[in-house]
């Protein structure tokens, strides 16, 4: 697949990081309706955890690993986030969209905290069916830590890689990376050494905007650009037009 589309939605704009797993199903049901009016032929769609699952993570030191007989953060952070990804596909299939949660715990293997292999061939035939696979970021098993936290930008860089995606977009909170209050129009490795970008003020075991920032460097090494933008934006994103945001390319 090469004209695909990852759509990542950062999960500030799913929940409120400030409280216990509270989703916000207005700005929901926002997404959901620029999705289906875009139309859905080839898009992907990864979501970040928010307030559903980065306390649970801290709560039971995921970002570290988990050790033989505690293993109840595993379950209780997996099922926080599978719950978000359940009212992400609900609100996406209520517009019309072929919508299908996939979770990275069920599919996916890391090693010291980075995603090693995600099984991508039920991905593809999802969509040569026409579906919307709804992946979020998990707790998935870690051959060196036991267990790790697998953010929606790892997988935003990982999965574009192996999809061989052109266009990638973050709907975040915000109107793209901000430095000192300013929408930064584009940023490659050459330029993020001299702007001053702050990290989540809420908690996050994945690493905030910097986190967001690297993994799309990362990809932008690869030769696949993306672009940040508000989540009001969704829909210029989706048709191509300019989103007034922030667009990570290589050099």
């Amino acid at each position: 697949m090469s004209d695909g589309v990852i759509l990542k939605l950062g999960g500030s704009i799913l929940t409120d990081k400030s409280a216990d797993c509270a989703i916000n199903r207005e700005s929901l049901a926002t997404i959901a309706a620029a999705v289906a009016e875009a139309g859905t032929e080839g898009i992907v769609i990864i979501h970040g955890a928010g307030s559903c699952g980065h306390p649970e993570a801290k709560r039971y030191h995921l970002d570290v690993g988990a050790a033989r007989g505690k293993t109840d953060g595993i379950y209780v952070t997996h099922r926080a986030v599978s719950g978000l990804n359940d009212a992400v596909v609900a609100a996406l299939r209520k517009k019309g969209v072929a919508a299908a949660g996939v979770h990275p715990f069920h599919v996916a293997v890391a090693d010291n905290g980075r995603l090693l292999s995600f099984e991508c061939r039920h991905l593809e035939k999802m969509l040569a069916l026409g579906m919307v696979p709804v992946i979020h970021g998990d707790v998935v098993m870690d051959l060196s830590r036991g267990a790790c936290i697998v953010s929606g930008d790892q997988l935003v860089r990982y999965l574009a890689a192996a999809l061989q995606i052109r266009r990638v977009g973050l709907a975040t909170d915000v109107p793209g990376v901000l430095d000192e209050g300013r929408v930064v129009p584009e940023i490659t490795r050459h330029t993020i050494a001299s702007l001053h970008i702050g990290d989540s003020k809420h908690t996050d075991v994945t690493g905030g905007m910097r986190g967001k920032i690297d993994e799309l460097l990362g990809l932008a090494d690869a030769g696949i650009g993306s672009d940040i933008f508000h989540v009001s934006r969704v829909a210029d994103f989706l048709s191509g037009s300019a989103h007034g945001g922030t667009i990570v390319r290589g050099e």
